[in-house]
């Protein structure tokens, strides 16, 4: 169950940056083959992104789940908004319409420039 406290703390976060990503581990360090698949996919873009390590809390780990209503982690939010997880990004990305979404959202892309 999710709780105002952990909901609230998930809405901070969310709010905080244009782009988040909850993940297992870090953008350096992923601690599962989606959450780096992901990294590697926002990487290649050149988004610049805040990820928030769901394996550090518990709460936030269960409760991301809920708030999104989505089962599975990694979770990628843009402008306060859930996109998707690791397939659904991969695919938007093989289809362009990752890029698409993030240039009309006034996200800053730098495909092939160094970010």
């Amino acid at each position: 169950m999710l709780d105002d406290n952990t909901r609230q703390r998930i809405q901070d976060e969310i709010d905080s940056t244009d782009v988040v990503l909850f993940m297992k581990g870090t953008p350096v360090f992923p601690q599962c083959g989606f959450s780096a698949a992901v990294v590697g996919v926002l990487s290649h873009v050149g988004v610049k992104f805040k990820s928030i390590n769901v394996l550090e809390d518990p709460a936030v780990r269960e409760g991301i789940k809920e708030f999104s209503n989505w089962p599975t982690i990694p979770q990628l939010y843009v402008k306060n908004e859930f996109v998707g997880g690791c397939d659904i990004i991969r695919e938007m990305y093989e289809t362009g319409e990752l890029l698409e979404m993030l240039n009309t959202k006034g996200i800053d892309v730098q495909i092939g420039e160094e970010a």
